[in-house]
């Protein structure tokens, strides 16, 4: 059986794009390395969208690794749940 996960990622770019604008909800915004990572919940997940401003593009998107650096900066500005 594949997981949501997998279903979302196995869509293209646009579609993941297009699912996360739609039917996620937006939770912040943080800047990193060049990026502006948007992050939002979609099916009780976290994802990352990585916004390169200079290019005018999505070049990425990423569940959030709640063990990752990234996460302080998340933690700073918000309380997240956090996984046991």
């Amino acid at each position: 059986m594949e997981s949501s996960n997998s279903k979302f990622f196995n869509q293209s770019l646009s579609k993941q794009i297009s699912l996360l604008y739609q039917e996620g909800s937006f939770v912040m915004s943080i800047r990193y390395y060049g990026y502006k990572i948007n992050l939002y919940r979609y099916s009780d997940e976290l994802f990352e969208v990585f916004y390169n401003h200079k290019l005018d593009r999505i070049d990425k998107i990423e569940l959030l690794d709640q063990n990752g650096s990234r996460m302080k900066f998340y933690l700073d500005q918000i309380k997240l749940p956090v996984e046991v």
